[in-house]
Order: C-alpha cells, then sequence, then structure tokens
C-alpha cells in the first residue's frame, strides 16, 4: 500500500484524532515507508522481552519499543531485524539505539531509532509489553496504526488507508 503522511495528515486531520510524533528519529532500515497495527514494549537496556516479541509470527504489525530513550546501549541489532522481516513485521521503532545498521539497511523493513551503539544490552528479561507508551509527543498503544515514512511518524486510533 503506498501513502505518504503529507497525505494522510491532509485527509485526516480533520476528522480524526491523529498523533504526530516529533522528528527525532533516525532512519535505518531498508523499508523508507511503513504502516501497521502497533504493539508496545517498555524495557530498558534489556532486549529479552524484544527477542521474544520478534519471534512472534506478525502481518500488518509495527513493533513500538519504549527503550527510555538510553544511549548506552542497543535494544536491536542485525539478526533481530533479519528475525524480525522473517517473520512478517513491518517495522519497528526504538527510542533508544540500535547497531548492525550497515546490515539493518539491506533488510526489507523499516526501522527508526534514535542512534546507533555498538554494545549490545543486557539480557535479564525485565519489561512490559502492551502498555501505554509515551515518548516524542505520542501516546502508542497496542491496536493503534503506525504510519512512517521520510516526511514523519503519524499515530492513529484505526487504520486511515
Amino acid at each position: 500500500m503506498k501513502f505518504s503522511t503529507p497525505d494522510l495528515c491532509d485527509q485526516h486531520a480533520e476528522t480524526r484524532h491523529l498523533q504526530i510524533a516529533e522528528p527525532i528519529f533516525r532512519s535505518f532500515g531498508g523499508a523508507s515507508s511503513f504502516w501497521g497495527r502497533i504493539t508496545t514494549l517498555k524495557v530498558f537496556e534489556d532486549n529479552v522481552l524484544l527477542r521474544a516479541t520478534l519471534e512472534e509470527k506478525a502481518e500488518d504489525r509495527v513493533l513500538v519499543v519504549d527503550g527510555g530513550g538510553s544511549h548506552r546501549c542497543a535494544l536491536l541489532g542485525g539478526n533481530l531485524a533479519r528475525m524480525a522481516c522473517d517473520n512478517g513485521w513491518r517495522g519497528i521503532i526504538v527510542y533508544g539505539c540500535i547497531r548492525d545498521s550497515m546490515e539493518i539497511a539491506q533488510l526489507p523493513i523499516g526501522v527508526r531509532a534514535l542512534h546507533t551503539h555498538p554494545l549490545k544490552s543486557h539480557k535479564r528479561g525485565g519489561g512490559d509489553r502492551d502498555s501505554l507508551i509515551t515518548f516524542a509527543g505520542v501516546n502508542f498503544r497496542t491496536g493503534y496504526y503506525l504510519y512512517a515514512d521520510e516526511d514523519g511518524i503519524v499515530v492513529a486510533e484505526d487504520r486511515l488507508t
């Protein structure tokens, strides 16, 4: 499905509640635009729950990860991004860092994150899934829809296209 976030805003801003993310993310994945139903995670410097979630088969889903904005390690790397592709995830938003950015750039998945960091995360197994998370001026909820392209990230309560 082709879309542009400016067109979505023009078509729906007056009739639907749209949330627009602050422009704090860099694009790393091979797909410059992606959309899907949101699944949320809240973790801090620990990617065990992230891995478990990406191991699940997904259709038209986007994983939104509140990593607390940490710049001390990476939550997502090339192996997990490849797993996400293999299992049908359309995109991943990380409020934190990723690594293996050159490898991720070759994969057909959208990835947005704050920065890169070479250190892998801890493996403690903490975190929450499907809870309300807030960052970049947006309240992300499991089941909402996310649309991302070169112009920004738009979140809506229901599907826009």
